[in-house]
């Protein structure tokens, strides 16, 4: 087997970080790591807006990451963004202006996926044992538990405390006191009391941690002589005692040999791990190599093979709601057939393109499990709102809109909310699936003939078997009504 070299890039609240593996015959080596402090989330304001200054850090950090990735393909490339991309409001202009810097899309993906991808990517990089594993993850902006066994996560949480925005919140001055210590405890208690008992009824055998943030607390203990084989409450005591004696974030990196950037947000770190510890009765936590970016490349190894776990998402959700697989399918072939006549002419001829087309003929029907009332609007309100593991946020917005507007009234600013260079071929990706729904809207076993489909710009044309709309009136009249309502969102519609 020809090895391939695939790539994943994991943009987080602290870190930034990249890893570049080679597949063999199933296995994954790597050949190349890099990681650099951006402290991303330091650069959001109060009214959660990424600074220039922290933009530019990023993009500057990208550009070297980008030298790196120039011989992989698109295809085996992974980029995503988190927490701190996930608040900015001002994320939308991030990322157009990564993606002129790397030459390839950056997906932000929901703590949910997040805490999928970390606990995937644990659980390839340590040793398998019996029983339920719980996984913390200590990022910038958020901190992700996840329970599972072996490789699948079976319960997962994301929370909004981080080192980064918990640093800036009560050491902002470098100052470390007890009733600074104090006022980050009872912030990390109060995001953890919903979940603790939960997470303690739950119950797991082996505590694996993963983060920058956990690392540098498990060197500083077995510099100290606090545990070498992963990280005690014990340690955790002690450390608490050395960082009000160190008293400053200055204090902390020369006495432990911290980089500053990470003395800067390690007392933030240690208030969440210390909590979690206390509140969820961690005795002893091992520590993993593996967190996001190698779950990143595992699930990219996973699509590559087809062994996609969208696909099992798509299989779960039909089922939970009850969808029709059958008129689904119809409409999916139909969609597709369309796609294949104009997918050239109307620059839609990526692979990515007739993904989202096919979800949303699977999924147009989604609503219905509320009420046939509005269903396309209850069905977006699903799509955009639910947990899909292996959907980033993206897909679910570009799908929720798809779905919104597969039906009725079609507005010309319908897809104004999607980036700039995705709208327009939104636009055309709903035309093709509004068509494939109209032409199936009789149910029948028996699918309709696709018509040829003629696309030029806005104006399209349908040419149907001689006599056919005539034997199916009610077709004709779907397209007529259909022709209307295109009509408003700037496309001309014949039929013959």
């Amino acid at each position: 087997m020809t090895p391939e070299d695939v790539a994943a890039i994991d943009l987080g609240s602290n870190s930034f970080h990249m890893i570049v593996a080679r597949i063999a015959n199933d296995h994954v080596q790597v050949l190349d790591r890099l990681r650099e402090m951006v402290q991303l989330a330091a650069g959001l304001d109060d009214k959660n807006r990424l600074s220039e200054d922290s933009q530019q850090r990023a993009l500057e950090c990208l550009a070297r990451f980008g030298q790196r990735l120039r011989h992989i393909s698109p295809q085996r490339l992974r980029i995503v963004g988190t927490n701190t991309l996930r608040q900015a409001r001002n994320s939308a202009d991030f990322l157009t202006r990564a993606e002129d810097v790397l030459g390839h899309t950056v997906e932000i993906i929901s703590g949910q996926e997040e805490a999928r991808l970390i606990y995937l990517g644990v659980a390839h990089s340590v040793a398998d044992v019996p029983g339920r594993r719980l996984v913390v993850d200590i990022g910038g902006g958020s901190t992700e538990l996840i329970i599972g066994e072996k490789f699948d996560p079976l319960h997962l949480t994301s929370l909004k405390m981080g080192c980064v925005n918990l640093s800036r919140a009560c050491f902002a001055e470098g100052k470390i006191t007890e009733s600074r210590l104090r006022e980050a405890e009872l912030r990390v208690q109060l995001r953890l009391e919903p979940v603790r008992e939960e997470y303690v009824d739950l119950g797991w055998q082996v505590v694996t941690g993963a983060s920058g943030s956990i690392k540098a607390i498990q060197e500083v203990a077995a510099r100290e002589g606090w545990g070498r084989e992963g990280i005690t409450l014990e340690g955790l005591r002690r450390l608490r005692a050395a960082l009000l004696d160190a008293g400053n974030v200055a204090t902390v990196a020369s006495r432990w040999q911290l980089e500053p950037a990470r003395a800067k947000v390690f007392a933030g770190g240690f208030v969440v791990l210390h909590g979690l510890c206390e509140a969820l009765n961690i005795d002893r936590l091992a520590v993993s190599d593996g967190a996001l970016r190698e779950g990143v490349i595992y699930d990219l190894l996973g699509r590559i093979r087809h062994e996609d776990v969208r696909d099992r998402t798509i299989a779960a959700v039909t089922e939970r709601y009850g969808l029709d697989r059958a008129q689904a399918e119809r409409v999916n072939a139909t969609a597709r057939d369309l796609l294949a006549q104009v997918a050239t002419e109307w620059g839609l001829d990526r692979e990515e393109f007739a993904q989202a087309l096919e979800w949303a003929a699977r999924w147009h029907e989604i609503g219905m499990l509320l009420s046939y009332h509005q269903y396309n609007r209850h069905g977006a309100y699903i799509l955009q709102n639910a947990d899909l593991p292996g959907f980033s946020q993206t897909d679910q917005t570009l799908l929720a809109a798809l779905i919104q507007y597969h039906r009725r009234s079609f507005p010309a600013d319908a897809f104004a909310h999607l980036p700039r260079d995705v709208a327009p071929l939104a636009r055309r990706l709903c035309v093709l699936l509004r068509l494939a729904v109209a032409l199936n809207r009789a149910r029948s076993r028996q699918p309709p003939p696709t018509p040829q489909l003629v696309a030029a710009d806005q104006r399209l044309e349908l040419h149907f078997p001689a006599g056919w709309l005539d034997e199916h009136p009610l077709t004709r009249t779907d397209l007529a009504q259909e022709a209307r309502f295109l009509r408003k969102a700037g496309f001309r519609l014949d039929f013959a």
